[in-house]
């Protein structure tokens, strides 16, 4: 693509790159439109306030949040913003779509959206976007990609997997390379201890223990939000993550998912239709 914030001299079009630093983490947009450089910088800065929203409401690093308020037990999910109700019926409904390997509630029983509200917000900023006459462009929130459907750059279909080691270490990285050009597919998310340590724990385990069984899990599905739960959910089930996905695959061929699993010792595993992804070599 051009130089990015510039107008492209061919096309006329509006060449654009913008990070906001949220939730602890960078949401980088990246693309290209027929607005104006103003037009398409206060379109981005209103769809990154509503980053900013979220980040105000449910973080539990803010004392003054409505969660950590909730936390605390100074309130009620019923006195908060609806949003926050909605938020709590969407993890619940997603704990019974990954059939209990999804949850929002940690081991100390505190009420803990993270693991869907970081890419919530991304695709309400995507949303707003395409709502608002961006609608070629690319979103990576903090590691996990959206492409959305009029991506014209065809590098920027193809989406890297960094391998399972901190992007510091001497090591690190790309495992390998997708392509999601002509797949239903717009958005991969990846969960793994390389950054944060074992952060994720197993609902299912006897206290919660923190998940330990993967060393990283990337999940391709066709919302960014379907990605970001699944590679969760996955990572939390641990040995048979690629049975419970190719299981939930043959119940909703209509809205299959995919996974490549890596265990320990740098061993492979991927659902049956993941193979399909490869970016192919240049010609």
């Amino acid at each position: 693509m051009p130089t990015e914030n510039a107008i492209h001299a061919e096309t006329g079009m509006y060449v654009f790159a913008h990070v906001e630093l949220c939730m602890g983490t960078a949401f980088e947009f990246k693309g290209q439109t027929s607005l104006s450089p103003e037009a398409c910088e206060g379109i981005l800065e209103q769809a990154c306030q509503l980053l900013h929203e979220a980040d105000r409401t449910f973080s539990l690093y803010k004392p003054e949040s409505p969660l950590s308020q909730l936390a605390r037990g100074e309130t009620s999910v019923s006195k908060l913003a609806p949003v926050v109700s909605e938020i709590w019926d969407d993890c619940e409904r997603w704990q019974q779509v990954t059939d209990g390997w999804f949850s929002a509630f940690t081991p100390q029983h505190t009420f803990d959206p993270s693991g869907l509200v970081k890419t919530w917000a991304a695709n309400r900023a995507a949303q707003f976007l395409v709502e608002n006459g961006i609608v070629d462009f690319t979103l990576n929130a903090g590691g996990d990609i959206l492409l959305s459907d009029a991506l014209t750059d065809p590098v920027a279909w193809r989406v890297a997997i960094h391998k399972p080691v901190s992007i510091a270490a001497e090591n690190a990285g790309t495992l390998t390379v997708l392509d999601l050009r002509g797949t239903p597919y717009r958005a991969v998310a990846t969960s793994g201890t390389a950054e944060r340590g074992a952060h994720i724990w197993n609902p299912k385990a006897p206290e919660k223990a923190a998940a330990k069984d993967l060393e990283q899990v990337t999940v391709v599905a066709r919302d960014i939000i379907t990605a970001d739960v699944w590679a969760t959910a996955a990572f939390a089930q641990g040995d048979r993550a690629i049975d419970l996905l190719n299981a939930y695959n043959r119940k909703n061929p209509s809205g299959e998912i995919q996974a490549l699993v890596v265990w320990p010792g740098d061993n492979l595993g991927a659902t049956d239709g993941f193979m399909a992804l490869f970016a192919k070599a240049s010609v």
